[in-house]
């Protein structure tokens, strides 16, 4: 029973494709066409654009050449060549009583940041040595403090100075030139 359909129809085969006639030939070849020119044509804007020296253009879009409000850019240049932390710290010298207290920042001055990462060591200076004294007991919490507002670990130590004397000099008349008493006798 095998042989036409149940229907009278012939028995189901590959399907016939519709032939391609002269008008259907030529809009594929258009088609084709245009895609080619197209393409040469974008080569050729890309060729152009590298002679002039870049891609997009500044104007309606934005790109890495406009210009950057002043902290934007400040931001950036910090980020791009590593100073968070002593940027971080120099923040910390100009909000230095609003951290120690108006006591303490009016006898003690941050003079210097070590930012080796084996010492990392904060300096500071203070006009007397009861000032000293009580900055070195305030030392740990101090440290801590800044701890917390700069990230862990960027302040290990703080280097108390006690005041600093006038410079020594030996005797009234000095000669231009010599280096203290050694220097007398030739």
């Amino acid at each position: 029973m095998s042989g036409p359909d149940e229907q009278g129809g012939p028995a189901p085969g590959p399907a016939k494709q519709p032939e391609v006639s002269g008008v259907d030939l030529a809009r594929v070849a258009l088609r084709a066409a245009k895609e080619q020119a197209r393409a040469r044509g974008a080569a050729a804007q890309q060729k152009k654009q590298a002679r002039r020296g870049g891609g997009l253009r500044s104007g309606a879009r934005s790109d890495g050449r406009d210009p950057l409000p002043l902290g934007s850019a400040i931001n950036r240049l910090i980020t791009e060549r590593g100073w968070e932390t002593p940027a971080a710290v120099g923040g910390v010298m100009g909000r230095w009583p609003q951290i120690v207290g108006d006591d303490l920042a009016n006898h003690c001055v941050p003079v210097r940041y070590d930012e080796d990462p084996a010492e990392r060591l904060l300096t500071v200076q203070c006009d007397s040595t009861a000032w000293a004294t009580q900055l070195r007991l305030l030392a740990p919490q101090l440290v801590a403090r800044l701890n917390t507002d700069l990230g862990h670990g960027t302040v290990r130590m703080i280097k108390v100075l006690g005041p600093g004397g006038p410079q020594r000099r030996f005797g009234p008349l000095r000669t231009p030139g010599s280096k203290g008493p050694g220097d007398t006798y030739g």
